[in-house]
């Protein structure tokens, strides 16, 4: 047996233990993103020359988005993460997905990653959604012919409005971004998912199609990483959850304790209509 375990400092010592079954999908060691972003007010090509001929550096402010996690991920696992914005969830994702590199630590992947961070990131706008399905399973590793055998079951589950699945995704509605995105996503049947509020996506009718594919996938022993403000579907969907707050890991284990915790902490209390917004 090993543990899922979550800390902030290698050096502090501390570490949130939940015993998990052995063989790991994701393994995070001590990890820190640390990044730097203009704070200048009006950041125009005017205001940067006038600097620069007065000797002025621009005004960079430092910004530690994850520091010294550790985090062990066992396949099977659907993790849930919960924390205010700015909280470090989207940067940890990234992270995991390859996309943005530590500034310390090691991140290990074991197992095939399909992810869904942002609506529609990566479609050409110029192209249509069928031509967009092709071009993400493509990026996903499938060949031409696995994911042209996967295009009419892709686009059946996106369900657009007739005849939009052969238009420019340009034309489309955020919605209809969401679903075709979402709908590539979780037709790989990756080892590891990882979605950032994906599953806010669409109408009442979408969403819940897409619960059940995540259902579908979680039986199918598969790791899903989960970015939500939706507490209830953390609630309802995952395994374990973990709170993040200033790239710092607050708690760790079940998601309704974690959940209760994180709106304790915000001191909202527990409404039902808490659940859905935080």
């Amino acid at each position: 047996m090993i543990s899922l375990s979550a800390s902030n400092s290698a050096r502090s010592g501390k570490r949130l233990l939940i015993d998990m079954p052995e063989d790991l999908a994701v393994r995070i060691e001590d990890l820190s993103i640390t990044y730097k972003i203009n704070v200048d007010t009006k950041k125009t090509l005017k205001n940067a020359v006038m600097r620069a001929s007065k000797g002025e550096k621009v005004r960079m402010r430092t910004v530690e988005a994850v520091k010294h996690m550790n985090l062990d991920i066992p396949h099977g696992t659907v993790l849930g993460i919960v924390g205010a914005n700015g909280a470090g969830k989207s940067t940890l994702m990234r992270s995991i997905a390859g996309i943005l590199p530590p500034t310390e630590g090691r991140i290990t992947v074991n197992g095939k990653i399909s992810t869904l961070l942002a609506l529609g990131v990566g479609f050409n706008p110029a192209l249509s959604g069928r031509d967009n399905i092709i071009l993400g399973g493509l990026a996903s590793g499938l060949t031409k012919d696995q994911i042209e055998a996967k295009t009419e079951e892709i686009a059946r589950f996106a369900d657009l409005p007739d005849g939009f699945i052969d238009m420019p995704v340009r034309t489309y509605s955020s919605g209809m971004y969401g679903r075709v995105a979402f709908a590539v996503a979780v037709a790989m049947t990756p080892d590891i998912l990882l979605l950032d509020e994906a599953l806010s996506a669409g109408d009442a009718a979408f969403k819940e199609k897409s619960f059940l594919r995540m259902r579908e996938l979680v039986k199918e022993a598969r790791t899903i990483v989960i970015v939500s403000h939706a507490l209830q579907t953390v609630k309802d969907l995952c395994t374990h959850a973990i709170w993040m707050h200033k790239g710092e890991i607050l708690a760790a284990g079940e998601p309704g304790a974690i959940t209760e915790k994180y709106l304790e902490f915000l001191k909202v209390g527990t409404l039902p209509s808490n659940d859905e917004d935080f």
